[in-house]
């Protein structure tokens, strides 16, 4: 009985916790004006192109929603210096990255899928599996006040800290899960797509160390041909600012990629090999 009383005030800590934030989509730009510059108006579909409809609420449209930073800004490094490359993005979004190495490409992806879940006050399903054993690390845990630490190969959960479900202990676990997760924890969470059809929210990755992983943020289709379009969003090492990616051999650098599922997928800084594109257990874009 006692145990299912403090599960059930630890539950309402969660909601209590989250209650504000869910009213903010993006919960780290409090206050975001609906004028904002965001990634959908940023980027018109390729000529002959149309986005599909997103259910509202699903992360194909929360990710469409992403604020940018202004057309002219820089990516720039944990430190806050400018990235030494400078011609690779197309927009930078407007999200913190953190003063530590921390938030590199599988970051960036597992941030942005954590936020959005955050903002739909699904605290029980963020959740990201760490390197070493290949067991959850669940925000639900953290927020109850259990903390991981090292033994051996595996992480032990144990009471250390206060329950705390608000958005700066969100930010600090996911600091944690940056620490403990990456490509080669990433990829294997993730289901292959074996039809190439490529859905907003999936992820194109090679775990390894290093690695690398990059998002689907947006989705436009051929009505015609069926062919889709879709943009990228990145981190890279060291950690920076997310960045929606340029083409790497488009003419004009449009950021409207394409895949072929049986060729290499090709972008300014690594190239995937062929069956590198994922998608969420949980289900796909729209979900």
């Amino acid at each position: 009985m006692r145990i299912i009383v403090v599960r059930t005030l630890v539950l309402i800590a969660l909601l209590a916790g989250i209650r504000e934030a869910a009213a903010e989509s993006y919960a780290w730009r409090p206050g975001l004006s609906a004028k904002a510059d965001r990634l959908e108006g940023r980027f018109a579909p390729p000529d002959g192109f149309v986005r599909f409809s997103a259910p509202g609420g699903s992360f194909a449209a929360w990710l469409r929603g992403l604020p940018l930073k202004p057309e002219a800004a820089s990516v720039l490094l944990h430190s806050g210096a400018p990235k030494w490359r400078q011609d690779v993005h197309a927009a930078v979004v407007d999200i913190d990255t953190g003063a530590r190495d921390l938030q590199q490409c599988a970051d960036a992806v597992m941030r942005l899928r954590a936020e959005w879940q955050f903002a739909r006050g699904e605290v029980r399903l963020i959740a990201f599996n760490d390197t070493g054993g290949g067991k959850p690390m669940s925000f639900s845990r953290w927020a109850a006040g259990e903390r991981p630490r090292a033994e051996g190969r595996s992480l032990v959960w144990a009471k250390r800290a206060n329950a705390d479900a608000s958005y700066a202990s969100f930010r600090r676990y996911m600091d944690t899960v940056f620490s403990w997760a990456g490509t080669h924890s990433l990829e294997r969470e993730l289901v292959p797509v074996r039809d190439g059809r490529v859905e907003i929210g999936d992820v194109i990755i090679k775990g390894g160390f290093p690695g690398h992983a990059v998002l689907v943020a947006d989705v436009a289709e051929h009505p015609a041909t069926g062919e889709r379009r879709f943009l990228l969003i990145q981190s890279f090492m060291p950690a920076q600012d997310m960045h929606v990616l340029k083409g790497r051999d488009t003419p004009d650098g449009s950021p409207w990629y394409r895949l072929e599922s049986d060729q290499p997928f090709v972008t300014p800084e690594w190239i995937f090999p062929p069956g590198s594109l994922r998608r969420w257990a949980t289900g796909t874009g729209q979900g």
